[in-house]
């Protein structure tokens, strides 16, 4: 139950997310404005609930399977990219070293720092 429970939250923000993209109008993936939305709770509560987290870890595991659809989209306007793909290269390259350093900055604010050695029992 805990499960299903976590899904309603984050298909909630995703529909959030949907709505706000239609009636903003925004040139945004419902997906990531849901993202932005359920961040932006998160930050506003000062901690994840336990049942979104639960719901979100199986997700977790499957990103690559998730993500593969937007990637065999890409194969589609080919053609299109293939003309501008300097520009394209240039934001796949800015776009990663962004994502690494955002997370290396969130890892290095967000976890706790363990400066003792782990006790062994002997």
């Amino acid at each position: 139950m805990q499960l299903l429970h976590g899904f309603l939250w984050l298909t909630a923000f995703w529909l959030a997310g949907d709505l706000a993209v239609q009636l903003g109008g925004l040139p945004l993936s419902p997906g990531v404005v849901g993202l932005v939305l359920l961040t932006l709770y998160f930050l506003a509560r000062g901690r994840v609930h336990g049942t979104i987290a639960s719901a979100s870890q199986p997700l977790i595991m499957m990103l690559a399977m998730l993500i593969m659809p937007g990637v065999v989209g890409v194969f589609q306007v080919l053609d299109q990219i293939e003309a501008h793909w300097l520009a394209v290269l240039m934001s796949l390259t800015l776009g990663t070293l962004l994502s690494v350093a955002s997370t290396l900055w969130l890892m290095r604010r967000l976890l706790p720092r363990n400066t003792a050695p782990p006790e062994t029992d002997r």
